[in-house]
């Protein structure tokens, strides 16, 4: 559809925004944030609409994002984040997401040099696992390639990181449970060699040792960030006596509950369990999950503005910065049952 047929009215009242806004992001004119300009493309987008033309205006330039594998829908949601982000500044992302038996880092890596791109953005990669070699990344730095680690600090590498409080998210959630009556809690969290893991586990036991209890380490249990993982780790717990499950993933939490259904449990009437990430679709799950909200949408923007402050020469400061969850309550958590 031709841009003059285009209703103001309609693009400004799907994106939220005036119709002066909508204007002038038609006709490019400045005065306009990104994240306006951004909202009056997806409503164009939305509403069937051509956008308007960049006259003949070519990418400043390539930005690589490399992710973990997007079967955990935390990462497509990240991934859209960002790119939509970098687009909105002009730059063109190439997405490298890596999985098991696919490329590696490394050859993600070797590969985005060769395309020249201008830095790279890492989400969840190797600089979350203690036991990985840095080397890479020391590599980048060398070559003068800007990049920025999101969700895991990797002590000794010279990049901004930025990531979610772990230590906030599962205070959020053991507080959740306690005010529930819950007693006997557990953890389900994925390989501790992964910094978000360790993360989240140093954090219970000092809670639960706080709330007097001497043995809060064996309350945890480390398997597989996946759904098979949080129902192995689930099954052990619920074998010990536990009421509610704090869980490292969404996707562990859905794993929880099919192991609590398996014994004959109902959640969250014998059993409560509680998610991390709030991954799209979650909240339509069986029942709907309580779970502790990573702030994707404000990690991925600053991501990318930390990278772009990069290139253009600007250092950025390299203390981790920390983004505070948000717990979100819905059906899969409730009173502790009773005895």
């Amino acid at each position: 559809m031709a841009t003059s047929r285009i209703r103001l009215l309609d693009v400004a009242a799907a994106a939220g925004v005036s119709t002066a806004t909508v204007s002038r992001v038609l006709n490019g004119r400045p005065g306009v944030s990104n994240q306006a300009r951004q909202e009056v493309l997806a409503a164009l987008d939305g509403l069937g609409y051509a956008r308007p033309g960049r006259s003949g205006a070519r990418p400043l330039g390539l930005v690589g994002l490399v992710v973990p594998d997007l079967s955990n829908p935390v990462f497509p949601a990240f991934a859209q984040t960002i790119q939509t982000a970098l687009s909105g500044r002009g730059y063109m992302p190439l997405l490298c997401a890596h999985s098991p038996g696919g490329s590696t880092e490394d050859e993600y890596v070797d590969m985005l040099a060769e395309h020249g791109v201008d830095g790279i953005v890492f989400v969840c990669g190797q600089h979350t696992d203690a036991t990985a070699s840095t080397e890479g990344y020391h590599r980048l730095t060398g070559r003068g390639t800007s990049y920025v680690l999101v969700n895991g600090h990797a002590p000794g590498v010279d990049a901004p990181s930025l990531s979610t409080d772990d230590a906030v998210a599962v205070e959020q959630a053991v507080s959740h449970l306690t005010s529930l009556g819950h007693r006997r809690i557990g953890l389900a969290v994925g390989p501790t060699r992964y910094v978000p893991a360790q993360r989240k586990r140093d954090a219970f036991v000092a809670l639960l040792t706080a709330l007097g209890d001497p043995s809060a380490a064996t309350h945890v249990m480390s398997t597989l960030f996946t759904v098979e993982g949080g129902q192995q780790a689930a099954t052990a717990l619920l074998d010990t006596g536990h009421t509610a499950i704090v869980c490292g993933s969404d996707l562990m939490a859905l794993g929880a509950v099919r192991a609590a259904r398996a014994r004959g449990l109902r959640v969250p009437a014998d059993v409560s369990v509680v998610g991390f990430d709030d991954s799209p679709l979650i909240a339509f799950s069986d029942p709907p999950l309580t779970t502790v909200r990573q702030p994707v949408a404000a990690l991925g923007r600053a991501a990318v503005n930390a990278l772009l402050s990069e290139i253009a020469g600007t250092p950025v400061d390299r203390t981790e910065l920390l983004f505070a969850p948000e717990l979100v309550v819905r059906g899969s958590t409730g009173p502790a049952p009773t005895a």
